[in-house]
């Protein structure tokens, strides 16, 4: 008498596995991730190559060096949108929600890979750019080394905010289920939104676009606060706020829609 082989079971763990293979089974995944360290890279080590110490403004010297963080961020949102908004456009996201009836674990696995793999990836640019950007600001006001005050914690929170930056764009995916109208949003909310408010003449208005993701984001990469800026830790918390607010969106779609 043959025992029947035990039923398949739906676990964290399989699904998180499940999500990261299909992650790096997308050719949009390695152009996306190659594009971003390319750029936040040249763009660091040709600034730095360029620059003869004038016209800066006094600028950060972490944020002057990853200036490049810029198309980063673009290219990370875009890898979020895809991740959720992209299986929409292509169906695949029924075989994916009749693997896992209750879909939330899915949504988490998605977030956790998608963050750990955006931290790894701009951490090491990060890492890489700074070094070989200093080799050309020696003599200038630019000049700094890996071990001055707040230098490595600015790399590393440039990495850990681009990092929650791609889940905020992976969540507002999910809620649209639209790679456009989710670019379009994202785009919106991070760059246009935060610069039309400071048009109007409010004080408050000023003090809330602070933490606005673009804002927030100069201040965690920032070496040393500057006046007008909020701090590293503020900053961050306010960016992962944002990320905690489209993920809980996207989970409440996720829970109410159909696929």
């Amino acid at each position: 008498m043959t025992t029947a082989a035990p039923p398949y079971r739906v676990t964290p763990a399989r699904v998180l596995r499940s999500e990261w293979h299909k992650l790096w089974t997308l050719r949009s995944t390695w152009l996306t991730l190659a594009a971003t360290g390319v750029l936040t890279l040249g763009m660091g080590v040709g600034i730095s190559a360029a620059y003869d110490g004038t016209g800066e403004g006094g600028l950060d010297t972490v944020v002057f060096v990853l200036l490049g963080t810029q198309f980063a961020t673009l290219n990370l949102a875009v890898l979020g949108i895809l991740a959720t908004a992209g299986e929409y456009s292509t169906g695949q996201i029924r075989a994916t929600m009749t693997a896992v009836p209750r879909r939330l674990p899915v949504l988490w696995s998605k977030a956790a890979v998608l963050a750990t793999v955006a931290f790894a990836l701009c951490l090491w640019t990060n890492l890489l750019t700074f070094p070989l950007a200093q080799s050309f600001l020696g003599d200038t006001d630019q000049s700094a080394a890996l071990g001055d005050p707040g230098v490595l914690r600015g790399l590393t929170g440039n990495a850990a905010a681009l990092a929650l930056l791609t889940v905020m764009a992976l969540g507002l995916g999910a809620v649209t289920r639209s790679v456009p109208i989710a670019t379009g949003v994202y785009i919106g909310l991070v760059m246009i939104l935060p610069e039309l408010l400071r048009m109007l003449p409010y004080a408050v208005v000023d003090d809330a676009v602070r933490y606005f993701p673009a804002k927030a984001l100069e201040s965690v990469t920032a070496a040393q606060s500057g006046p007008g800026t909020t701090s590293p830790g503020a900053a961050l918390l306010a960016l992962a706020l944002w990320a905690a607010v489209s993920l809980t969106a996207a989970a409440a779609t996720l829970r109410r829609r159909d696929v």
